[in-house]
């Protein structure tokens, strides 16, 4: 295994967090007078910019490292995820998002507020904040796991927790001061970055293959699939219009974390345009990554490779980052995973204190006196500082999770999100499509989708059910139950 970073890496690493300090300076010289503003930037973030931190967002560390791993393990079919995502992203666009801004959101919970009553929206925010705090603290853990092996070349707790921080400083730097603004305009450097590092890879790849008949081998191994048409396939055709769909909804509609950018765009044209073309820019991005991972195939493929470091299972495009990444290249692929992470990671900060201050704090603290709105711009401050910390300790009781549990660490993180999003589901269709429910079957709605999803879980009951079914019967179980508290009147 090659040594740690040389100096031309650590040239490249500085570099990327000199640009970073300088520009979260210039980005966080706005100024803030409401929570609104901190949290919505008034309503006038570009539709192309808001496109792109959509695309960052959607992205992070484990994407940046997974999809790699499964064109080498498998083929292309995962991009259907993404035709999905098209899909959900129309739905999104035409049915959610209007009718946000027509009650000039500021969370997406409050739509439940103007249908079932606040305690809704309170209980909705509540089951968001719970459910991002363990998969985004999850999906921390993962990001500082892959600088920790590569900048000091071991895996020690006190590296990675220090990693931990290294990404929470970089994600503060900007969302702290200038809001929601900064996280987006950060959020287009973050993926001009990763996207350039993985250019260079493919680059660099591709010209290390030079006496390789590259598309021939890979259509000799069936590498080179890109639809998923068997019945019980990973993105099979079911998967994609199903549970996966679902997902995406929930993803994109539901979960303030993504949708708190489309809030900020100039009005609900603007805000469908920017979702639509997010994933648009996002497909040729995962072929990328896609293609990365099919080119290490062949790279590897007369190698015995053991894909481990120091017994814990690392990805292909990892391995290869650790083993042949040249020097200055190792560095640029770094602050790409970091860039990765960064953008998954300051949009939760900004996400998480929108709901806490907006749908818990706000309503709470009217009830007993009225304080100037600036007293809230101070509170959303602070809720980002709260959450950055209490992100950071679940990366780093990650850290002592995955070595004492048998449970896979990614797996959680990119599975937990579905335990809320079955309930927030179930709840939405029913406001959106049916004239029933009340405060009390929704919050039953939203711990019955909790429950259904739990109960399907191999470690439950032993079922063995795909994740994209886990989705379809916790939605109908979450809208069943919304649909027993009768008929609400007008």
């Amino acid at each position: 295994m090659q040594s740690a970073f040389s100096t031309l890496d650590w040239l490249v690493f500085i570099s990327y967090f000199l640009l970073l300090g300088i520009t979260s300076i210039i980005l966080s010289r706005t100024k803030i007078n409401s929570s609104r503003d901190y949290f919505l930037s008034p309503n006038t973030m570009p539709m192309f910019a808001v496109a792109m931190s959509v695309l960052a967002t959607s992205q992070s560390a484990a994407t940046f490292l997974g999809a790699p791993e499964y064109s080498f393990v498998h083929d292309f079919t995962f991009i259907g995820f993404y035709l999905s995502a098209l899909l959900a992203v129309i739905f999104v666009a035409y049915v959610l998002v209007p009718k946000y801004y027509e009650i000039k959101a500021v969370t997406v919970y409050e739509l439940l507020e103007a249908r079932y009553g606040q305690s809704a929206k309170k209980q909705a925010g509540v089951m968001f904040i719970i459910g991002r705090v363990l998969a985004s603290g999850a999906r921390l853990y993962i990001g500082a796991l892959a600088i920790s092996m590569i900048l000091f070349s071991d895996i020690l707790f006190f590296h990675v927790a220090l990693s931990i921080l290294i990404l929470m400083l970089g994600a503060l730097a900007y969302t702290y001061f200038g809001g929601v603004r900064s996280v987006i305009l950060s959020d287009v450097i973050q993926a001009v970055t990763y996207i350039g590092a993985g250019i260079a890879v493919l680059v660099y790849l591709y010209i290390s293959l030079e006496n390789i008949e590259i598309f021939k081998t890979l259509s000799q191994h069936n590498k080179l699939n890109f639809l998923d048409t068997s019945l019980d396939g990973n993105f099979s055709i079911i998967g994609l219009l199903g549970g996966w769909l679902l997902l995406n909804i929930a993803a994109f509609g539901l979960d303030q974390d993504m949708t708190q950018r489309v809030l900020a765009c100039k009005d609900k044209k603007e805000a469908a345009k920017s979702l639509i073309i997010s994933i648009l820019l996002t497909m040729p991005v995962v072929l990328l990554f896609l293609a990365i991972g099919a080119l290490l195939y062949l790279f590897y493929m007369q190698s015995n490779v053991t894909q481990s470091f120091e017994g814990e299972k690392i990805t292909i495009f990892m391995y290869y980052i650790l083993n042949e990444m040249p020097e200055g290249l190792k560095g640029f692929v770094t602050v790409g995973a970091i860039a990765a992470a960064l953008s998954s990671a300051n949009s939760v900060l900004s996400a998480m204190a929108s709901v806490a201050i907006e749908d818990l704090y706000r309503p709470w603290r009217l009830k007993r006196a009225e304080v100037e709105e600036y007293h809230f711009v101070k509170a959303s401050r602070f809720a980002v500082l709260f959450f950055a910390v209490v992100l950071s300790l679940m990366a780093m009781l990650s850290y002592f999770w995955q070595r004492y549990s048998d449970l896979s660490l990614i797996s959680f993180a990119l599975g937990v999100m579905a335990f809320a999003y079955t309930g927030l589901l179930g709840v939405y269709f029913s406001a959106l499509f049916t004239s029933r429910g009340n405060k009390d079957s929704v919050l039953w709605g939203l711990v019955g989708g909790f429950v259904t999803v739990l109960a399907l879980q191999p470690y439950s009951f032993g079922v063995e059910l795909g994740f994209s079914w886990q989705m379809v019967i916790g939605t109908a179980a979450a809208f069943a139950i919304v649909q027993l508290g009768g008929v609400k009147s007008e």
